[in-house]
């Protein structure tokens, strides 16, 4: 079983490839530039490395979301583009599971994106079994104020938001430092999760991939708050 897992939802891009669960490509990109002008040569580059081709593929994993909406666009068209030819089976992850799954040792990790406005996408789980503890969420930071205080296990953050909830929560008994190395996600997540669904039957068409925003966009609410405002 190879699969390829590709990461375009925050701000790095990353590609990684695995042959049954064993990493045999990874690298990501932190360079500034949009993720158009970046992920297909991560992808290009992944290939020549290995001598493998989409053909040779057996299932894409790719984030599905929660993440910046432009980021989750492109990833999806780009996985699209890549397994409609030989119809290869792809999975749509969760990002902020693909982001706890490369984690190793005991206690809880909480997973978080910086969504704007103040808020962070997030979920935790259990850092030895990787079983998840909270449902995705788009939410202010302070919203996580009671799941902090009453988690049993040491608690660690990572992802683009995880300084956010270190400013806020970082003096706290039980939460724990981590390196901003061990924060950025890593496209290896992406396929254990990938692999998970496969497992369970979850896997679709690439046709049928689509976006988890969790919020609404920009757009969407000027429009609701525009809406809202005739009403008074």
């Amino acid at each position: 079983m190879i699969c390829m897992g590709i990461d375009a939802a925050g701000r790095t891009a990353g590609v990684a490839l695995t042959r049954d669960g064993q990493l045999l490509y990874e690298c990501f990109v932190n360079g500034g530039l949009s993720h158009s002008e970046t992920l297909m040569g991560l992808v290009d580059g992944a290939f020549k490395a290995t001598g493998l081709t989409p053909a040779d593929l057996d299932l894409y994993g790719v984030c599905a979301g929660p993440g910046s909406f432009t980021g989750l666009r492109i990833g999806l068209a780009t996985v699209k583009g890549l397994a409609f030819v030989n119809n290869t089976p792809c999975a749509g992850v969760s990002t902020l599971e693909a982001l706890a799954l490369p984690q190793q040792g005991e206690g809880t990790v909480l997973c978080a994106l910086d969504a704007r406005r103040g808020e962070v996408y997030w979920a935790a789980f259990d850092l030895a079994t990787h079983a998840r503890l909270t449902p995705d969420a788009a939410q202010p930071v302070d919203a996580l104020t009671d799941f902090v205080a009453n988690c049993k296990k040491p608690l660690f953050f990572v992802g683009d938001g995880a300084q956010l909830c270190y400013n806020k929560f970082g003096a706290q008994p039980g939460v724990l430092s981590c390196p901003p190395s061990l924060q950025t996600p890593r496209a290896l997540g992406i396929c254990l999760a990938a692999l998970r669904m496969q497992a369970d039957g979850e896997t679709c068409p690439p046709e049928a991939l689509r976006p988890q925003y969790l919020r609404l966009s920009q757009a969407e609410r000027e429009r609701a708050e525009r809406l809202a405002a005739r009403k008074e």
